[in-house]
């Protein structure tokens, strides 16, 4: 499922416009972004949580040239999955 796909959903499931839709689903992605962007945690009770790693800086290698380069530090954001997503995923193996 992409953005437009979880819009349409979104706007059918609630009787909503789908300008309406897009502003919540905004409002949502919005906040998550600005909570991460803090260093904070997002936790969905039964979904998952999401969290800022923070990565030292290394020496890698540019798959072009074969040279070796210096990445430098960085945060990524890091999903883990809920127990009860991870068993109702599971349940849903083989159909």
């Amino acid at each position: 499922m992409n953005k437009s796909q979880l819009i349409e959903t979104l706007s059918k499931a609630e009787n909503l416009t789908e300008r309406q839709a897009t502003d919540v689903v905004n409002l949502i992605f919005k906040s998550f972004t600005d909570e991460l962007k803090e260093n904070g945690r997002i936790e969905i009770r039964g979904f998952g949580s999401f969290v800022v790693r923070s990565y030292g800086a290394y020496m890698g290698r540019n798959p072009k040239t074969g040279g070796t380069i210096e990445v430098e530090p960085k945060k990524l954001p890091f999903f883990k999955v809920g127990k009860e997503l991870k068993e109702m995923v599971n349940k849903g193996k083989g159909k």
